[in-house]
């Protein structure tokens, strides 16, 4: 059963372990007493941290910190969000008294990409449970709009043991179009009941940072699977580590985890999905109109040979190049001469960039599907808009009237 998320109040975590119990403290109170140390001590073990790692992350001195573990110690309300927003937990969480049921803290979901990659980092694992939550809120939010959802969700039919005849039909089940690009890509899986997160660009608690090796993870439901991709310089890069994870999704009907290796692997499950991802973005008929008689002598001009292509399908010069090279039409010689090429070539990234529009980042984090949802539930009176702007990564009031204009198109 998934935790209905009441709209008008926060029930806290998603683990199952909170309740409607009345806990003794008074958010009014300049500090907060009644947290369980315990809790604390178990998360910062979970994550793999130290005190004072947690202490640096979340902006709170480590003898405070150092204290609370203690069972002496206390928080502001707002330390307490900091905190458990790190953890990816509700603040409720930290405030239940009752001990840790280590079955119930991860969903069989988290556990999934933690066995697939035991050497997560802290922030991968709290951004895995921190879209666990916005998934159960988005259903809490469509389902106080009485908006149908079905019980199940529908997967296509696939053929078992063919990756060209998946792709044929996954194409066809998106009903994609011959020009596309990652927001047209996400819109089609929106469409079919899925959720397309993309990390944010800018250092906060949605991102992936630039260091880590992640590019994707999907989680499997019931109702709602999730695709997170991770924001990347090159926007084909992002279609394709999307739908490599619709691939794990649709072939192997499991939650992945996906690493730049994973994305280059030419054996397993891995290759299946790398299969999946190129015959989807580029099937036979597209790369029927790639001409082999126009093709340069030189790899360092095969870009601008296939930026028509690439513009048009969104996707990048690696992916045209590797399906040509699987239906024999290029050479692996040629093949790793590009690749040898591209990864000598230095790459200059613009600088941090601006903020001038902030009220438009969860629309590029979420998707159309979760801010519309969230403005049609403020819409209804649903819920506040201090809820809405918790839900939509913490907008200003000026950036959300912002945001609901430009959602509107106004």
């Amino acid at each position: 059963m998934i935790p209905r998320v009441q709209a008008k109040a926060d029930r806290g975590s998603t683990d199952g372990t909170a309740g409607k119990r009345t806990f003794p403290y008074n958010f009014e109170m300049e500090k907060i007493q009644s947290i369980n140390s315990g809790r604390v001590i178990w998360a910062c073990r979970d994550a793999g941290i130290s005190t004072n790692e947690l202490a640096a992350e979340v902006g709170i001195s480590a003898a405070t910190i150092e204290r609370l573990v203690a069972g002496e110690g206390r928080l502001s309300y707002s330390q307490l969000a900091k905190l458990a927003d790190f953890f990816g937990r509700g603040t409720l969480f930290f405030l239940d008294p009752a001990p840790i049921e280590e079955s119930r803290m991860h969903s069989p979901e988290f556990r999934t990409l933690a066995n697939m990659k035991p050497d997560l980092s802290p922030r991968v694992k709290a951004l895995i449970k921190r879209v666990e939550k916005q998934r159960d809120i988005y259903l809490g939010l469509v389902e106080d709009l009485d908006d149908s959802i079905p019980n199940e969700f529908v997967w296509p039919e696939i053929p078992a043991g063919d990756i060209a005849g998946a792709a044929r039909v996954a194409r066809a089940w998106c009903g994609l179009g011959e020009q596309n690009s990652f927001d047209s890509y996400r819109k089609s899986l929106e469409a079919k009941g899925m959720l397309v997160f993309r990390s944010n660009g800018y250092n906060g608690k949605w991102q992936i940072s630039k260091e880590s090796p992640i590019l994707a993870f999907s989680l499997v439901h019931t109702r709602c699977p999730v695709i997170v991709v991770k924001k990347t310089p090159w926007e084909a890069q992002q279609c394709f580590s999307l739908f490599h994870e619709l691939g794990h999704l649709l072939l192997h009907r499991e939650s992945s985890i996906d690493d730049e290796a994973d994305m280059r692997a030419t054996s397993g499950r891995e290759r299946q999905a790398n299969q999946f991802a190129g015959l989807l973005l580029v099937p036979d008929l597209f790369l029927a109109r790639v001409s082999d008689a126009s093709r340069p002598r030189g790899v360092e001009e095969f870009d601008a040979w296939l930026k028509p292509y690439r513009n048009t399908w969104g996707v990048s010069t690696e992916v045209i190049l590797r399906r040509l090279l699987d239906v024999g039409r290029l050479s692996a010689g040629t093949y790793a001469a590009y690749r040898q090429w591209r990864e000598s070539t230095p790459f200059v990234e613009a600088d941090g960039g601006t903020r001038l529009y902030r009220h438009r980042e969860p629309r590029h984090m979420f998707g159309d599907a979760f801010v519309r949802t969230v403005f049609d539930a403020l819409s209804a009176r649903n819920i506040t808009l201090a809820k809405a702007s918790t839900y939509l990564d913490g907008l200003k009031l000026k950036d959300l009237h912002q945001l609901e204009r430009h959602i509107a198109g106004v």
